[in-house]
């Protein structure tokens, strides 16, 4: 998309200029501005209006129009750093910051030197593409909450396995849970840099979200609290193709082949990812109560993911049961009536917003089948 004419869009409370040579691709002789990735800044915002402090210093590497930073800095009141390597995308982020009447630090220089050189309390990396070659240095310079977006989702959930070993260390195939996949499966990788620096990390708050994912992470530094995150929190996936049982194993080394308990297929490691939570459900929480208090122009898309997210049973993975009735010719049920048949039989089980038939359940799949059926045998089977 172009714009022939300069152009003002107004994004929360913020009016951003968008110059004639606006583009929606990467070009070295164009500025960027994404408009569908308004509702990935309208959460980032609200995000940082109940975790961030107002002494606190905000990064936006790959800045482009400026757009996050600025509405930052004129929405949540950080002090707020802008930087992109384009001349041209350097001179509209000063137009922007002018239009707004905020004071920013706007810098053009390369992303990754800056991160080496200085370091913030807050760093918001959001490339054109992977994040992979802004980590290391974006876990170097963080001092307390990192936000990473990446668009690379073919790799990440599985659709490019080489293409995910290559820039993540992690195998990975497509499963009827592949959304969750590529959020763990990067989530995964920057628990293993930010553990170079002595850093462990605690997912706020994670989503998949139409072509991108995003996620936040409170930074903590510790020597034991690295050790604890690197056994209890990164692990592996084991999924079986045939009957798409999956099963965990905690740790960075790859388990040895298994045999599926109820099938007898060979059972694939996914991983090494990330087996802990997604989110911090009081964080979530506060982000719903914030929404009512603030303006947005995705204000309802916002409220939905957010509940979605709230009400997620914290396991990983989850049961496409459209897949899963289909490969075990079962007839289909409605959604809700599944997972009351898990909750009677004792077990957590919710809908999930990484997909519309998608259901979180701590039950295997054995047990998520007979609910399936709705065989009615209400008392939980035992393991």
């Amino acid at each position: 998309m172009y714009y022939s004419d300069g152009n003002i869009v107004l994004e929360g409370t913020t009016d951003i200029w968008l110059p004639p040579n606006t583009k929606m691709k990467k070009s070295s002789d164009f500025v960027f501005y994404n408009p569908f990735m308004e509702l990935n800044r309208d959460l980032s915002i609200l995000f940082l209006k109940i975790i961030a402090e107002k002494n606190y210093t905000f990064l936006d590497a790959l800045a482009g129009t400026g757009v996050r930073g600025i509405r930052v800095a004129n929405e949540v009141g950080l002090n707020v750093t802008l930087n992109d390597i384009n001349n041209i995308a350097y001179d509209v982020m000063k137009k922007n910051a002018s239009l707004n009447n905020v004071d920013i630090d706007i810098r053009c220089s390369n992303a990754k030197v800056l991160l080496t050189k200085e370091r913030f309390d807050i760093v918001d990396i959001d490339p054109f593409g992977s994040p992979i070659f802004f980590i290391d240095d974006a876990c170097y310079s963080t001092k307390k909450i990192l936000c990473i977006t990446a668009t690379d989702t073919a790799s990440l959930v599985g659709s490019h396995p080489p293409s995910c070993l290559r820039k993540y260390f992690a195998k990975a195939f497509m499963t009827d849970f592949y959304p969750e996949i590529g959020v763990r499966i990067l989530i995964g990788a920057i628990a293993r840099i930010s553990s170079v620096y002595m850093k462990s990390i605690e997912p706020l708050f994670s989503h998949c979200t139409r072509h991108y994912i995003r996620t936040y992470l409170r930074i903590v530094k510790g020597k034991e609290r690295v050790n604890n995150m690197l056994n209890n929190k990164i692990g592996f996936i084991l999924y079986c193709k045939n009957c798409l049982n999956r099963e965990f194993s905690y740790g960075i080394i790859s388990p040895s082949e298994k045999i599926c308990p109820y099938c007898s297929g060979r059972m694939y490691a996914i991983g090494p990812l990330w087996l802990g939570e997604l989110h911090d459900k009081e964080v979530i929480g506060r982000m719903l109560q914030e929404l009512n208090l603030i303006r947005l122009n995705t204000e309802r898309e916002v409220r939905k993911l957010l509940e979605f997210c709230k009400d997620e049973v914290s396991v990983p993975g989850f049961y496409d049961y459209h897949s899963i009735a289909k490969i075990h010719k079962i007839k289909l049920k409605s959604i809700k009536s599944v997972i009351s048949n898990l909750i009677i039989a004792g077990y957590k089980a919710s809908r999930t917003h990484f997909m519309g038939t998608g259901i979180k359940t701590d039950a295997n799949i054995h047990e998520f089948l007979r609910a399936l059926r709705g065989d009615g045998n209400n008392n939980r089977i035992q393991r």
